[in-house]
């Protein structure tokens, strides 16, 4: 019972422990007490309950199914998305390193809390997924390739059987530039399979950048540091054209044909 039960009528009573022990929101109590939201948060006050801020009010009328979630079944806009994406990458720009290593935390204490079960179930879609990029190409590759067409250029994707080692492909190659682009994910740089692992693909990507430049062409490795974003691959292909810009203007000597973004 609320602190002020005493002071509280009969009518006044009903309509905190709808609240609290029901979850009623204050617009579906005003709509049975023939009154209006504000005067039932009078009454809470008067009572001493805690009000629900807006957010925790929207979760609990769609858990309860009293209401929608606001944006299902709508389809955004790409400036809408893309806005979005700005704002979420601006947040995160501007934290501090502690705020950072607090989020940091709070996924790892997420990770730790998961059964076994879980944790295998979620290694295991990474590992289909890495398998199906290998296939398809990943996100980055696709948008990329999909953005560089739309903009005229002639790319062949995971151009294969040309390298001296026929068992290589490339990402992405665009004829006209003479160049090569490799699209490195984190298992390139990172042990997210192992350290065997790592170590294979290391050599893996160093024989092959050995064979691209000894067909005299440039090449490109994109290394993918962040989650992808919107935000973060237009910020790639921004990159990406300024480099193949400058080499189409001027081509770059023999030794000088690799480059990392």
């Amino acid at each position: 019972m609320p602190k002020n039960s005493k002071s509280l009528n009969k009518d006044e009573q009903k309509i905190i422990d709808l609240y609290v022990n029901e979850e009623w929101s204050t617009y579906k109590l005003a709509e049975k007490f023939n009154t209006y939201p504000n005067k039932i948060r009078r009454i809470l006050n008067k009572g001493e309950v805690s009000i629900r801020n807006k957010s925790a009010a929207q979760k609990n009328a769609i858990q309860k199914g009293r209401s929608t979630h606001p944006t299902e079944g709508k389809k955004r806009s790409l400036a809408t998305k893309l806005k979005i994406s700005e704002t979420q990458g601006e947040v995160w720009d501007n934290l501090n390193k502690k705020q950072r290593a607090y989020r940091s935390e709070i996924g790892k204490k997420s990770w730790e809390k998961k059964s076994e079960e879980e944790k295998a179930a979620i290694i295991k879609r990474a590992q289909d997924s890495v398998r199906e990029a290998s296939k398809k190409g990943s996100k980055l590759e696709r948008f990329l390739l999909e953005e560089l067409t739309s903009m005229n250029f002639g790319v062949e994707f995971h151009k294969e059987h040309w390298l001296r080692n026929q068992r290589l492909q490339v990402d992405l190659f665009i004829p006209s530039h003479l160049t090569a682009i490799e699209i490195d994910g984190p298992s390139h740089f990172k042990p997210v399979w192992g350290h065997e692992n790592l170590e294979k693909n290391k050599r893996s990507d160093r024989e092959k950048t050995a064979l691209i430049l000894s067909e005299g062409l440039a090449l490109i490795r994109i290394k993918q540091e962040k989650r992808l974003s919107q935000r973060y691959m237009r910020h790639i292909l921004s990159r990406l054209l300024k480099q193949l810009a400058e080499i189409k203007e001027f081509y770059p000597k023999e030794n000088e044909r690799y480059f990392e973004i």
